[in-house]
């Protein structure tokens, strides 16, 4: 990103102004460097851009203040949510042993997958772990490292559509379901079987078996969403909108609100938090924040996995070193030409604290799943100069008072 001028900060500086006397989000005087921000942002339903940008301010006792703003936000409006579900699937594994009661049954267990259709697999065995062995707290590992898909399919055969979509909305998330497995073709009908699992100490004793499980109930997009205009489906093109009616939703309000209950717990009711542990909580914020290179099991290497691999705000496709000074707590999804990332972002050397979570989608000749979608030209630059314009902004934002951080600062080895 290009140093930011004198004149252009004026221009924040403006910008902040109207946005603390008028109530209005900072969209309205976008210097005119942000080109790929601006032409989004007056494009809101070509690109079905929404944006939830949260200023923090904090009391002299550290506790924080939430501002709110939101640009196009509608939770009516469908959009894919992709990789993102994968958070609220993580922290409720969590909970959901938390609910054992049983002390010898933590995230480090060896969780074995069984398989009893076929269309099921299973897994006994994984390599990147310091044992080759599976358990709940590596899946969380790879997921919030570098987004694997089969990772959160194994959480997801674990918990189930009822206990995940349940949770959600008993904390308040009205606008979630989840109800499939990723990256596998399967029928919405294979989708509600669940894998039979077995816990087990490393020498092998029981700790737990979960029988194959199933749901009843039927977890839907009422309004039958499509999206597009054609679609291929096993090498044909099917020339009509691609049906999203059995498919995850996850209103950007509602992955906003993930993201503020795992960050900041203490601004919500108990009923409406994630019932884990401070220990628990600290792992998923690790994790969340934790560059691929600073993992040692799993192993992730350059040049695949460069620093802003799932760290769209502000770095964008720039494949440097993300300065000590930034760390991004955050969760990404990229498909179908969406691309998602819910971040809470934190520079330590200067005192500067966000959270912002948005949605884009860059899909020209509208056919879905033909690989041709401007993420490159389009949708990764719009991360990366919305982040910019974020930033700029807070470091010109007057704060009464600068936060201590320190919570913050993880240790990654």
């Amino acid at each position: 990103m290009k140093k930011i001028h004198i004149g252009i900060l004026f221009v924040f500086f403006l910008t902040y102004q109207s946005c603390k006397e008028y109530g209005d989000i900072p969209f309205k005087n976008i210097p005119k460097e942000f080109s790929v921000l601006n032409s989004v942002v007056k494009n809101p339903e070509k690109y079905k851009v929404q944006v939830i940008y949260t200023q923090i301010d904090r009391n002299e006792n550290n506790e924080p203040d939430f501002t709110d703003f939101n640009f196009n936000l509608n939770d009516g409006t469908y959009f894919y949510p992709a990789s993102t579900v994968k958070l609220p699937t993580s922290i409720l594994a969590l909970e959901w042993l938390n609910e054992q009661k049983n002390e010898a049954l933590n995230g480090e267990s060896i969780m074995l997958t069984d398989s009893v259709r076929p269309s099921q697999l299973p897994s006994n065995y994984d390599s990147s772990s310091l044992n080759n062995l599976p358990s709940i707290a590596h899946y969380i590992k790879k997921i919030l490292l570098v987004s694997d898909n089969d990772a959160y399919n194994r959480l997801y055969e674990l918990l189930g559509q009822d206990y995940i979509n349940n949770k959600m909305k008993e904390k308040g998330m009205q606008n979630t379901i989840i109800n499939h497995r990723l990256s596998m073709p399967m029928s919405e009908e294979e989708n509600r079987h669940f894998n039979p699992i077995h816990f087990r100490t490393i020498s092998g004793e029981p700790l737990l078996d979960l029988p194959a499980r199933q749901t009843q109930t039927i977890y839907a997009n009422n309004e039958n969403p499509s999206i597009g205009k054609a679609y291929y489906s096993r090498g044909e093109l099917i020339e009509a909108p691609m049906d999203f009616t059995y498919k995850n939703k996850y209103a950007l309000s509602d992955l906003h609100g993930t993201l503020k209950r795992i960050i900041f717990p203490q601004k919500f009711k108990l009923e409406k938090r994630f019932r884990i542990s401070e220990i628990d909580r600290q792992f998923i914020l690790k994790y969340m924040s934790m560059l691929p290179r600073e993992s040692d099991y799993p192993k992730y290497g350059l040049p695949e996995y460069y620093d802003s691999y799932s760290k769209f705000y502000k770095f964008g496709l720039d494949k440097s070193p993300i300065p000590d000074q930034y760390r991004i707590f955050n969760k990404t999804g990229n498909a179908y030409g969406h691309l998602l990332d819910a971040s809470y972002f934190v520079d330590f050397n200067n005192g500067i604290e966000f959270l912002v979570s948005a949605i884009i989608y860059t899909n020209e000749n509208e056919t879905l799943n033909d690989d041709t979608y401007e993420y490159e030209e389009i949708a990764f630059p719009f991360f990366s100069e919305l982040g910019e314009y974020l930033y700029q902004l807070e470091l010109q934002r007057k704060k009464s008072k600068k936060p201590d951080l320190s919570e913050f600062i993880m240790g990654y080895n």
